[in-house]
């Protein structure tokens, strides 16, 4: 069976000169364990079919269909659980708690859960860190790291929760190549081990050229 599954996606937003059509009708499916690259020129719709597929944004019409479910027809509380358990987030921008450690930013979507067992998550947090390649860094605070370490601390935040699939808008848009290149073997590194899926919008050539799967996309429709 498939496990994330996009039918007649259709996004627009309104504008003053009328609607704006970001995604006009988008089907596709993504098998357990894929490694799927979204790719195209800016403005493709390429972010707001991400947003979509990981219950962030409600499509206009269509289905997202995770595990058999449909995302948009579960209540709000219900789709955030699905968010928090389910799917793990990594962003461009590593929206990273500045006031919090290293540590505590990674611990942070464990606590949502009602009685969640504190040492259990902080030793499951410092085992990331370590897996990521942060070891020395638990108790440093995001201005302390550079950008690489930020989004790496991302990562192990992304996988706190034990996701299915990881859900990866431009996670080296904001790095040098070489940290780029690191960030994407882990991600590599993620899928092959531990068979988590990924869904990655990129401009990023190297990480298409390792996906499974490419999909490009323009003008809000799949190539």
């Amino acid at each position: 069976a498939f496990m994330l599954e996009v039918f007649g996606i259709h996004k627009h937003y309104d504008h003053p000169s009328g609607k704006v059509q970001v995604l006009k009708g988008i089907d596709l499916k993504v098998n357990s364990g894929d490694v799927v690259a979204i790719v195209g020129p800016s403005g493709a719709g390429k972010s707001t079919l991400l947003h979509i597929m990981g219950g962030l944004d409600r499509p206009a019409e269509g289905q997202v269909r995770f595990d058999d479910e449909d995302l948009y027809r579960l209540n709000e509380n219900k789709r955030a659980q699905v968010r928090n358990q389910k799917f793990g987030f990594i962003f461009q921008f590593y929206h990273l708690l500045p006031e919090f450690t290293a540590l505590e930013n990674v611990i942070l979507p464990a606590l949502v859960e009602k009685n969640a067992d504190l040492d259990a998550v902080k030793a499951k947090a410092v085992k990331l860190l370590d897996k990521v390649g942060l070891s020395q860094r638990y108790e440093h605070k995001p201005h302390e790291l550079s950008g690489g370490e930020q989004q790496r601390v991302a990562i192990a935040r992304a996988l706190i929760n034990e996701p299915k699939v990881i859900f990866c808008d431009e996670p080296t848009g904001n790095l040098d190549s070489e940290s780029g290149k690191g960030v994407i073997d882990l991600l590599m590194e993620l899928n092959q081990k531990n068979k988590q899926t990924l869904v990655i919008v990129t401009h990023d050539e190297s990480i298409a050229k390792r996906s499974h799967r490419v999909v490009p996309m323009r003008d809000g429709k799949l190539q």
